[in-house]
């Protein structure tokens, strides 16, 4: 057979699927699919799962023509996104971020070789820190700092009790093997749980660093913020008593803001880092922490309602 007749060499198959919930923006997803595209050393293949409509997939298909992109239902929650788009994967190793994450170009590369070092040791899920990549504004860099200051860089290389849900990889093996676990519909907290109950292993690695690029209106961080406390804390009110949810509902009213207020403070000044920011942040903190407070309160006296299918 003559070499023009010759049957094309079939792509390469990825080495690393990177799941990617399309729920805030084109131009968001746009950013982040771009930076995926520029990694060096690795194949990647995007799943974007996109409750946005049919406009927004148009505009994947047509200027990331090699990504995966599913659709979602309009009230899709982020959780059951995260679990179809593992599911829809083709890659041996899954990464999970958001559609504001932007992500540098070694940083696919430094999850796979991280994965592949520990996959001895038992390591079965790999995370790095979570910067501020929206610093235009104050009211970006107050709600960056109240919900991911126990993100920022530096962390502690080696097995950790936690991971960033947003900035995570694992073995698809991995994945499958708790499937059960995210149909349940749950924030990455309960995998990870379940990961270590299983004898597995979370490993943060400093180096792998993702930038955080959301931008907010202040009504927008606080409703935010109201909505995801409320769907975490209606999510473990199962299984208490009466007495319990109410006690635990008016303690988060109470003293989670100033809490939550005290250990924003404590942990970017442990940084060393954006001190300025922080303490021009302050004012707009306040009612932060006290929409986070509330939200739990209600998380816990009503339950989640539908806040889950809202947060961005």
């Amino acid at each position: 057979m003559p070499a023009s007749a010759a049957e094309p060499l079939p792509e390469p198959l990825p080495e690393l699927s990177v799941v990617i919930p399309s729920v805030n923006s084109y131009d968001d997803l746009d950013f982040c699919l771009r930076a995926l595209g520029a990694q060096a050393g690795a194949r990647v293949e995007a799943v974007v799962v996109d409750r946005l409509g049919e406009h927004v997939r148009h505009w994947v298909r047509r200027e990331h023509p090699g990504a995966v992109v599913l659709a979602a239902p309009a009230d899709a929650p982020i959780p059951l996104m995260r679990a179809e788009g593992i599911r829809r994967a083709t890659a041996p190793a899954v990464a999970v971020i958001e559609d504001h994450v932007v992500v540098p170009p070694g940083w696919a590369r430094g999850m796979l070789d991280a994965l592949a070092e520990g996959a001895d040791q038992g390591v079965e899920a790999v995370g790095g820190p979570v910067e501020n990549a929206a610093t235009g504004t104050l009211t970006d860099w107050a709600a960056f700092l109240c919900e991911y200051s126990s993100t920022l860089p530096p962390l502690p290389a080696g097995p950790s009790g936690w991971l960033p849900g947003n900035n995570v990889a694992y073995p698809a093996e991995v994945l499958r093997r708790h499937d059960a676990v995210l149909a349940q519909g749950r924030w990455e907290g309960a995998l990870h749980d379940a990961i270590r109950e299983g004898g597995g292993t979370l490993l943060m690695v400093p180096g792998l660093v993702a930038g955080h690029r959301m931008h907010y209106s202040v009504g927008l961080y606080l409703s935010q913020r109201f909505l995801y406390s409320r769907s975490y804390a209606g999510a473990r009110r199962d299984g208490m008593s009466g007495p319990k949810r109410a006690a635990m509902g008016a303690a988060a009213l109470v003293l989670l803001p100033p809490l939550m207020f005290a250990r924003t403070i404590s942990r970017v000044r442990a940084k060393r880092r954006h001190g300025r920011e922080l303490l021009r942040s302050l004012p707009l903190l306040v009612p932060f922490c006290l929409s986070w407070g509330a939200g739990e309160a209600v998380g816990y006296w009503l339950g989640p309602g539908r806040s889950l299918s809202k947060v961005r």
